[in-house]
């Protein structure tokens, strides 16, 4: 079995930081991709960002590119999502999910076997 514990998210004031992390336990996840998703309420669950665990390969969402920053730390089996400059429109629970291997970040969530329990991020104006 896999889990993923996510770290406390939080209220932060429009501009702020916040950096959520998530440790992956129960097998080996040397070449899984780790992505964020988030679900703000009435709204469909959308892609963050996503990165490859073994060549460490990239992706973000167009609203968050620039300003989120997706990294991982193969030792601890943990990704993080260090977020600057957050808006109000962040406001969001933020989920960590694990897939296959892959050589790029699939944005579907569909294509991700384990998932995190959730987060909440709030960003006040």
């Amino acid at each position: 079995q896999v889990q993923l514990v996510e770290s406390t998210g939080g209220l932060v004031q429009a501009g702020g930081s916040l950096r959520l992390s998530c440790a992956a336990s129960g097998r080996t996840f040397s070449s899984s991709t780790m992505v964020w998703f988030r679900q703000a309420p009435g709204k469909e669950r959308e892609f963050v960002a996503g990165i490859t665990w073994g060549a460490g390969i990239t992706s973000y969402a167009d609203s968050v590119k620039g300003r989120f920053t997706i990294s991982r730390d193969n030792a601890k089996n943990t990704v993080y999502l260090q977020m600057d400059s957050l808006k109000p429109e962040d406001t969001a629970v933020y989920y960590c999910a694990a897939g296959s291997a892959s050589y790029y970040v699939d944005r579907n969530a569909y294509k991700y076997d384990y998932w995190g329990q959730g987060t909440q991020v709030t960003v006040s104006s």
